[in-house]
């Protein structure tokens, strides 16, 4: 039975692949199938993600992958020789613990303006943590794909143009939280993509750099928007991969 449910899993991602990356060769195609057999991954899911020619797990999928195997804990703590607030300088050490007798398996994980993507910047501190615990994860579970947000991503460089486009203004020109009309829109693209309306919020706060989105001008919640749809257009992995990047907020939310 668990053979031909893992079968049926593999043809699940092999179809999602293709639909998502439709000019995929392939030995990537059987590389899939590989890394989902024995990880028990879903492309579907957002576990893996296909960039440049290379197949990465995301956050999403090795906290899936923990949860599954029965991880007792992750401990994680910031190592302070590495870390300069001032500058954004950030680095966590993290530990997985596969059983309550586990010694532990180390990850270590970096960040600075210099090696995340403009989009997160200010947000150092929470890639640095995502890394490493990433990393440990991957050693603790033999997982020999890279993750995608330890990467020195240049996901979104791109966009910086697309993010001073202007979604048009309803006619009231009034409303709180951008309008009704961006409001709409925004809600818009979160069905469209399939996208988290929770993380997609904790992305906003960030982008237009307030606390709560209510505090947010129109014109800022307006270039998110657009910011939003030209990203989710061109490169929809890259930006799941960002708002991943925001689980950790959701769950504290929670």
């Amino acid at each position: 039975m668990s053979s031909t449910n893992g079968s049926k899993r593999t043809d699940a991602c092999i179809r999602t692949a293709r639909r998502l990356w439709p000019n995929l060769a392939r030995p990537a195609l059987l590389r899939l199938a590989e890394i989902a057999n024995q990880h028990e991954f879903s492309v579907g899911a957002g576990d893996l993600t296909y960039l440049e020619s290379g197949w990465y797990v995301t956050h999403t999928g090795l906290l899936g992958l923990a949860r599954r195997k029965h991880c007792a804990g992750i401990h994680v703590r910031p190592v302070a020789n590495f870390c300069d607030p001032a500058s954004q300088r950030w680095a966590f050490e993290a530990t997985v613990y596969k059983s309550p007798r586990c010694r532990g398996f180390v990850g270590f994980g970096d960040a600075d303006p210099s090696n995340v993507s403009f989009l997160v910047h200010g947000a150092e501190m929470r890639v640095a943590e995502t890394r490493a615990v990433n990393r440990a994860l991957r050693k603790a579970y033999g997982i020999g794909i890279c993750s995608v947000e330890e990467l020195g991503s240049s996901a979104g460089q791109s966009f910086s143009s697309g993010a001073s486009k202007k979604v048009p203004q309803p006619a009231n020109g009034n409303g709180n939280y951008g309008g009704r009309t961006v409001r709409d829109r925004l809600c818009q693209l979160i069905r469209q993509h399939s996208l988290d309306a929770t993380l997609v919020k904790s992305y906003a706060t960030d982008f237009c750099g307030v606390k709560t989105l209510r505090e947010a001008t129109r014109e800022q919640v307006e270039n998110f928007v657009a910011h939003l749809s030209d990203w989710a257009e061109k490169d929809r992995n890259a930006l799941l991969c960002q708002l991943n990047s925001y689980l950790g907020t959701k769950e504290g939310a929670a």
